[in-house]
């Protein structure tokens, strides 16, 4: 992946309380041959399940996205990795899905697990489920941590209706048309973003949402120096300024109001529009063409979020004038 979102599982003497093997049987399920998704520890080694350390045990096979974690999230829970363990990442997990797919046929359990949180969830996993289905297999997961919901939850935000879009793009156009095509969304939307890139994503949220739209930054989930900062994004804009936030941050953004949507919706314009409205600001504003061209453009993207072609606006224009 692009970004990974991976939080420390806490000091290293931490460890859990299941290790007794008689413990762990009845966490197991009976059923062989699956693939199991499960939920690893976002912060806090205590939100590890019960089942989770099952199947670490007991699993024919642990596809890791990286097995050194791996192996230290098994012995801060107290126990210990007894199947095959096959290292399971972004790079390889096309290739890998097919012959841990082999495994399940023969009736073995494959256990997939991520660096921390859900599988699939901006980590490796897509590939196998998707083979999986495709070839009939059984797939189910042991859920468990997910910084996704953790922070819609503490957010105080709507949460009866959401859309997660990841991590933001890096470059700043690509992200503008990212956060420009979701202007008119109504429902919460969530975001995932790292600490050196916070200050400009947050400038941004600012640019294309507006100051007052409400927000939640959350960071160091789990763990003892969790802090969620909530406001309207001006007001986190210069919370981020003046006290940058460290550690793998969580962003909620309000959805769109009724009126925002309706307004969002209604800028798209036609070519012709688009050159109306831009001859008729350069007349009344005083200003050149092609600055009127690019104040109308960058407020009217299209549908996807990208921004009308500025020659092809400018040559309408001309056309215009040439018309009267």
């Amino acid at each position: 992946m692009t970004d990974e979102f991976v939080e420390p599982l806490g000091p290293a003497s931490t460890t859990t309380s299941w290790a007794n093997p008689d413990n762990l049987e009845k966490w197991y399920e009976p059923m062989k041959g699956k693939v199991v998704l499960a939920a690893t520890p976002i912060g806090n080694i205590g939100d590890g399940s019960a089942r989770l350390a099952a199947l670490l045990e007991m699993a024919d096979v642990v596809a890791a996205e990286d097995t050194r974690r791996l192996y230290d999230l098994a012995n801060r829970m107290g126990v210990k990795v007894s199947g095959r363990v096959v290292a399971y990442h972004d790079h390889n997990e096309r290739v890998k899905a097919s012959g841990l797919l082999d495994q399940v046929e023969q009736g073995e359990t494959v256990l997939v697990v991520s660096d921390a949180g859900m599988p699939t969830i901006n980590d490796p996993g897509l590939a196998i489920v998707r083979q999986a289905i495709d070839r009939g297999l059984p797939v189910t997961c042991a859920p468990g941590p997910s910084a996704v919901l953790d922070a819609l939850v503490l957010s105080g935000l709507p949460t009866d209706r959401f859309c997660y879009e990841g991590f933001l793009p890096r470059k700043h156009s690509e992200r503008m048309q990212a956060l420009r095509s979701l202007k008119a969304e109504m429902r919460t939307i969530v975001f995932y973003e790292t600490p050196h890139r916070i200050g400009e994503s947050i400038q941004d949220l600012e640019a294309v949402f507006g100051h007052d739209r409400p927000m939640a930054l959350a960071r160091e989930l789990t763990k003892d120096y969790e802090e969620v900062r909530r406001g309207p994004i001006a007001g986190i804009r210069r919370g981020v300024e003046t006290d940058p936030p460290r550690g793998e941050i969580v962003l909620v953004i309000a959805g769109a109001s009724i009126a925002e949507a309706a307004s969002a919706s209604a800028t798209v314009l036609s070519l012709a529009d688009l050159a109306r409205l831009s001859f008729e600001r350069s007349q009344e504003g005083g200003m050149k063409v092609k600055e009127a061209i690019a104040q109308v453009v960058s407020e009217h993207p299209l549908p996807d979020g990208s921004l009308p072609n500025r020659k092809e606006v400018y040559s309408a224009v001309l056309a215009l004038q040439g018309k009267e």
